[in-house]
């Protein structure tokens, strides 16, 4: 089935890098992208010379009127996230937006509350609920297989944030465009998982937060606990100061009787009968895997699988745990300006 999709805020680095949602998107059979939009022209249209030079659009009315898409993927700056998904919401477009839709847990609630009303098509690719990992943890959960749980950790290290100047996005070294560093980014998928896989419900406990690696002005690091229901512990751990190329990353969900634990990809469980490896590193980049689902759901009237909704949900986590480092004695603030 042909589907017309246009782009907004294709500055983002998820355009062309890391998720590269638009070169998945021209992979697709029957997907056609029709525009590109951001308000630094120049830069979309570098980006769209990648695309097949799509027309370029300053403003997102002038985009949908001129190119009347079926779908939007919105991008964009954190602080324009919100305003241009209430313009797609308004204008009756189906889209999905890159976490985290807004500076804030306020902003994505004003968001959620009217694609709630509007009975609206408006996807946010929470990618990492994509991994065998989340898949295999769900079964056992269902047959009782962890027994009470106990504990969730989540730990991801990137690369310097350096990487965003690279790839045209320097304002995400700017709190007050981006909302924070690797907390508000890398940070919100741990918390959606432990919110999707321990119960729901979370806040946080304690959180630090430091920036001495790098000396921007958002942290490089963050450390946060989480308190969920029945007594759950969740432990995330995200920063941007893996030297060079690649990761260091592990997650685990553990209970009396069973302990789950992603690394490098590969899915591997024990419990007293052993260890064994229960699932492959996945065969293709989960924001793909993201994309292509969301398409497909949209195109066979299904709603998608994460939104607005679950995006408010790890956002008012992260905003709490944000305020409690600010207050914490020895404490981090990020700069302001």
């Amino acid at each position: 089935m042909s589907i017309r999709v246009a782009a907004t805020g294709v500055g983002h680095w998820h355009s062309l890098f890391d998720a590269a949602y638009l070169k998945t998107l021209l992979k697709i059979p029957g997907a056609q992208l029709v525009g590109v939009q951001d308000a630094d022209t120049a830069l979309a249209g570098e980006r769209a010379s990648s695309l097949g030079s799509p027309p370029v659009f300053a403003g997102i009315d002038d985009l949908l009127a001129r190119t009347r898409p079926d779908f939007v993927v919105a991008l964009g700056r954190h602080d324009a996230m919100a305003a241009a998904a209430h313009r797609l919401l308004d204008a009756g477009v189906p889209f999905m937006m890159e976490k985290p839709m807004g500076l804030d847990a306020h902003e994505v609630r004003g968001v959620a509350d009217k694609a709630a009303a509007k009975r609206a098509f408006a996807a946010v690719p929470l990618f990492q609920r994509y991994h065998p990992f989340v898949a295999q943890a769900q079964r056992m959960l269902e047959a009782d297989g962890f027994g009470p749980l106990s504990h969730f950790h989540f730990r991801s290290n990137r690369g310097s944030s350096a990487r965003y100047v690279q790839w045209g996005a320097p304002w995400m070294l700017d709190p007050m465009a981006a909302g924070g560093g690797c907390l508000r980014n890398i940070g919100l998928h741990g918390v959606d998982l432990f919110l999707h896989l321990a119960g729901g419900d979370a806040e946080a406990a304690g959180a630090q937060l430091s920036s001495s690696a790098l000396g921007q002005r958002v942290e490089d690091y963050a450390a946060v606990i989480l308190r969920g229901r029945d007594g759950v512990v969740g432990t995330i751990e995200v920063g941007n100061t893996f030297p060079g190329q690649g990761a260091d990353g592990e997650w685990k969900l553990a209970g009396r009787d069973a302990l789950l634990v992603q690394q490098g990809g590969s899915v591997r469980l024990m419990t007293v009968k052993g260890e064994q490896e229960v699932a492959e590193p996945p065969a293709e980049p989960l924001a793909a895997v993201a994309l292509r689902d969301i398409l497909a759901r949209f195109q066979a009237g299904q709603p998608p699988q994460t939104g607005p909704e679950e995006c408010w949900a790890a956002m008012r986590v992260v905003d709490d745990a944000y305020r409690i480092a600010a207050k914490a004695e020895g404490g981090w603030r990020m700069a302001e300006g």
